[in-house]
């Protein structure tokens, strides 16, 4: 049996992935904090954890998001989360009720919509642009929707470095989204790429802009430190915080990813994970770079795309006409593979056109390579 989740295939250079490269991983930095944690703590570090998760975390998170966000949250506005993934099932299993709807942005990030299609919730799509959600059409979606009593529960969106279009929410739309959230709804804010911003200082979440209540914001250290350490954290106001802290899950097994989270906070407080978010911030700019510097080479008269500020994506988008799906097969017989825009829409047809390319996990002579392989696909 396989080990990781990615399977490499001899001979394809995979863009489709949002993984990060192995090679970037510290892998003797962690190592040598979880050892510093076993001393540290003794069995205490492997014992149940406390329901909102280990004080030097949260301590930590506090602390950090301080310098990378707006502003920064007290202890009694966080709680540890095993990953985004699993504080996105969390908030729906507790803030939802059957039939109520989930409004989500049209392209979204296809994972999340496998996990909100294990809740008995409809979902409902939100157009976007190049500057991330119309919330001029979320206006108009939420009025259709209370047309026809029905109950909108959360709205999930990633606005900072968005999966699969890596744009952000432009700031203006931030201002206005959190206005038009102030009465209405909860937003579920997906902040997985706060620390992977290459030209500026990420945009501030919508959580640090709103006033309490209103912004569930999803923190995760897959992204800026290592996928398989199953460990983040939510911020909101403390009624949220509690009723999360309270579920039954962490009643009945503790705080969740315990020992991983104390080897997030032992990293952190030593100082590595500001040198390693610096590492990783130099090592995807310059991917970037030389994917979208090899796709202008290639495919400048053949496609469109932004040039994403962060994060792992780049969204390319043909004429109409182009079928992505129909494209992969021929890409993966010239040794590359993408994934088709289809696959991240409640309504494929919109974003059949569009396909996305992650940068994260190969070196930039491959992403170049895959460029080109890319052309000679569409030839």
């Amino acid at each position: 049996m396989p080990l990781g989740q990615f399977v490499a295939r001899e001979g394809i250079i995979d863009l489709g992935w949002g993984h990060p490269d192995p090679e970037l991983i510290p892998t003797d930095g962690l190592k040598a904090a979880a050892w510093r944690v076993a001393d540290r703590y003794g069995p205490h570090a492997f014992n149940y954890g406390y329901p909102a998760g280990p004080g030097p975390l949260i301590s930590w998170v506090c602390e950090r998001l301080g310098s990378t966000d707006a502003r920064a949250p007290t202890p009694d506005c966080v709680v540890a989360t095993a990953g985004n993934s699993h504080a996105l099932d969390q908030v729906a299993t507790l803030f939802t009720k059957p039939g109520d709807v989930v409004l989500v942005e049209s392209p979204t990030y296809h994972l999340a919509l496998r996990i909100l299609r294990d809740h008995p919730v409809e979902l409902a799509p939100v157009p976007t642009d190049n500057q991330g959600l119309r919330v001029d059409a979320l206006a108009d979606v939420l009025m259709r929707l209370r047309s026809r009593m029905r109950t909108v529960r959360l709205l999930y969106t990633v606005p900072t470095y968005h999966n699969p279009m890596g744009v952000s929410l432009a700031n203006e739309r931030r201002s206005q989204l959190v206005a038009l959230a102030a009465d209405e709804r909860m937003i579920v804010e997906d902040d997985a790429y706060r620390e992977l911003s290459y030209d500026s200082d990420a945009p501030p979440s919508l959580w640090s802009l709103a006033r309490p209540g209103i912004v569930l914001r999803l923190g995760s250290f897959a992204k800026s430190l290592a996928p398989g350490l199953r460990a983040g954290f939510i911020t909101s106001d403390p009624p949220t915080i509690n009723r999360i802290r309270n579920s039954g899950v962490l009643d009945s097994g503790g705080g969740i990813s315990h020992f991983t989270s104390l080897v997030v906070a032992e990293f952190a407080n030593s100082g590595d994970f500001v040198r390693n978010a610096g590492r990783l911030q130099d090592a995807y700019r310059e991917r970037r770079d030389a994917l979208t510097s090899a796709l202008s080479e290639h495919l400048q008269d053949r496609a469109s795309w932004l040039q994403p500020a962060g994060g792992y994506f780049v969204w390319l988008t043909f004429p109409p006409g182009h079928d992505t799906t129909a494209l992969l097969p021929a890409a993966e017989a010239e040794g590359m593979a993408f994934m088709p825009g289809a696959s991240f829409s409640l309504e494929p047809a919109n974003c059949r056109q569009s396909l996305r390319l992650a940068f994260s996990r190969y070196p930039p002579n491959a992403l170049a390579q895959a460029a080109w392989r890319l052309k000679q696909a569409l030839a």
